[in-house]
């Protein structure tokens, strides 16, 4: 099952960079900052997300399981970053059911 994107690193970033772009321009479509918390960390957090990414794809595969582990637990610490985001955003105007 699947696109087979594993065979090919230009299709799979074409579309994991695809589906990442397209949610950043939808989140910041649709919300709006009610202050400077929420305007630059949501961009500092896209910024960090996608040098992540980057340097993924640049350097050498993890040195064992552990560092697997470590990161996969590490990524937990941007549940409370987006978290704090949000609460400095607010629907934009205009989209509100009629």
């Amino acid at each position: 099952m699947g696109l087979g994107l594993w065979n090919s690193l230009w299709a799979t970033v074409l579309v994991e960079g695809g589906i990442f772009v397209t949610g950043v321009i939808l989140y910041w479509r649709f919300t709006g900052a009610q202050d400077r918390t929420g305007r630059y960390a949501f961009w500092s957090l896209v910024v960090v997300l996608a040098a992540i990414y980057a340097l993924n794809l640049a350097g050498p595969p993890p040195p064992g399981v552990r560092a697997i582990v470590i990161v996969g637990l590490a990524g937990w610490l941007f549940v409370p970053w987006a978290y704090w985001i949000d609460r400095h955003r607010r629907p934009a105007t205009g989209l509100e059911p009629k």
